[in-house]
Parts: structure tokens; sequence; C-alpha cells
């Protein structure tokens, strides 16, 4: 399994994925929202989503699980 982590501090503005969903490469899963700011969060790999353990509002922390691909 591989993990897709937040980046940076701040809150999960949007999920743009599903468990099931197949994601390519460079594929927004998430965006961040960090100072006012709106930040993607890109698949560094393809897979499927077995996992999506943040909700939008969350606060995460830099390196924070966002979306767990199988």
């Amino acid at each position: 399994m591989t993990a897709i982590v937040a980046s940076l501090a701040g809150s999960v503005f949007k999920v743009l994925v599903k468990p099931g969903d197949t994601v390519q490469a460079g594929q927004e899963v998430v965006i961040m929202e960090s100072m006012k700011m709106e930040i993607p969060v890109e698949a560094e790999e393809a897979g499927i989503v077995h996992e999506v353990p943040v909700n939008e509002g969350d606060f995460v922390n830099e390196g924070d699980p966002l979306v767990i691909l199988a």
C-alpha cells in the first residue's frame, strides 16, 4: 500500500476521490487549504484508492496520510 501524504499543515478543503476509484499519476486527489490558498495534492503513482482517512474540514499536519492506494 502507498500513502499520499500532506505536504504541509492545513485543512482538507475537498476530497476528490473515494475508495474503489482508480487514480493516475499526477491526478489531483485532495485540495488542501492553508493561509487562505487552495493547494492541490496529486497522486505520485497510479493505483486504486483503498482508504481515505480524512474528511473535508479536517486539520492535518505535514506528513499525515490523506489517501491510501492499494
